[in-house]
């Protein structure tokens, strides 16, 4: 192989449709854009979602709802995950090493989901009040 000889792949490089040269070449005079109208002028389009003037679907809805952006930034575990977990005393960064909440979480609650058998002392973390019930009965605390 020589850098003199070296083509691209067969059928790698189509030729592009060249509109508007003549009769001859079948897409001549409207170039393939029909007659008249909005679409066959240069320059000539509406925005997006635009329906011919009349009243666009994202206008005719109403508005409805929010969602904070601070739900980000809480996050759940399960007595069952804390069980699995297994350490003695369990705070935010704990959570965060062992992949049970996300790296942008600020607040973590515990839920009551599945078993706890293992006394766990919870630092800076809020529970439900099912979840505290059975953390407390298995002789946990909350701080």
């Amino acid at each position: 192989m020589e850098l003199n000889t070296i083509k691209p792949a067969d059928g790698s490089k189509k030729a592009r449709r060249r509109v508007g040269r003549g009769i001859g070449s079948g897409l001549g005079k409207t170039a393939g854009r029909g007659h008249k109208g909005q679409k066959s002028r240069a320059g000539g389009y509406h925005k997006v979602g635009f329906e011919g003037g009349q009243m666009p679907l994202q206008r005719r809805l109403p508005k409805r709802g929010f969602k904070s952006q601070n739900l980000k930034f809480n996050g759940e575990v399960t007595l069952a995950s804390l069980e699995k977990l297994g350490l003695a005393e369990v705070d935010l960064l704990a959570l965060k090493q062992a992949k049970l909440v996300g790296n942008i979480v600020k607040n973590v609650k515990v839920i009551k989901s599945g078993e706890l058998t293992k006394a766990v002392k919870l630092t800076g973390i809020v529970a439900t009040a099912g979840a505290k019930a059975a953390i407390e009965a298995v002789g946990g605390s909350l701080n």
